[in-house]
């Protein structure tokens, strides 16, 4: 991918976790001429090392720069991810929302991104947010974007003067089939993506948690190859 013109208007800040879902957002974004300014957060997960497979997909794909934020939620727990003491759930995806769910992460996540959309004079935030083929969490719903857009409408002293921010969420309405066969096309190297919640060090997926059988459905509907690593 060439790298586009690196003005304002055409900056985006790019939530990205190093899953699948975020890269391809980030692979969308960058094929729309932003210059993608990555955001990722230490937010005390379990699965650490998708923290390494962001900085390998913003290299990848073409980010104007990649910065991580250390905000240990982990303090708080309350979640699968962030709570040793609870387990990852692993009998498949049940109805409802699960324990993986880490209360107000989203939330937390795009007001970060907003902080630095000010500063960098960027309108637009990306995020990979997907109600489709997802596990029941509210903060990845159209309303719950739509409401985070018209609080930041109100909440930044850019969009009191004028310039609006738009919030990106190109996946929200798609499969995970439809969001692989997309990366594909925009040239996504899913081989450097961790999405498995209880990933190991190395990066290799356990093949059993909600996360893990949502990715292998989704390869395998698409009919494309999985490259995932798996530890079993």
């Amino acid at each position: 991918m060439n790298t586009p013109p690196d003005s304002p208007g055409q900056r985006a800040v790019v939530l990205l976790s190093g899953g699948l879902d975020s890269a391809t957002t980030l692979a969308i974004a960058r094929a729309a001429g932003f210059a993608c300014h990555c955001l990722s957060v230490d937010y005390g997960q379990r699965h650490h090392a998708e923290l390494q497979a962001a900085a390998a997909v913003s290299a990848a794909l073409g980010g104007a720069e990649h910065r991580v934020i250390s905000l240990s939620l982990d303090v708080f727990g309350g979640s699968a991810l962030t709570d040793a003491a609870i387990a990852v759930p692993v009998d498949g995806v049940q109805a409802g929302i699960p324990v993986t769910y880490v209360p107000a992460r989203n939330t937390i996540m795009l007001s970060l991104a907003l902080a630095w959309a000010e500063v960098l004079g960027s309108n637009d935030i990306f995020v990979g947010v997907n109600a489709v083929d997802y596990s029941g969490y509210p903060d990845c719903r159209p309303e719950y974007i739509a409401a985070f857009e018209r609080m930041a409408t109100l909440a930044t002293k850019a969009a009191v003067e004028g310039a609006a921010l738009h919030i990106h969420a190109p996946l929200i309405n798609l499969g995970k089939a439809q969001i692989i066969q997309r990366g594909a096309e925009l040239g996504v190297d899913y081989a450097l993506t961790v999405s498995c919640y209880q990933a190991d060090p190395s990066g290799r997926a356990c093949a059993v948690c909600d996360s893990c059988r949502l990715r292998q459905a989704g390869f395998a509907a698409a009919a494309v190859a999985d490259p995932t690593r798996y530890a079993r």
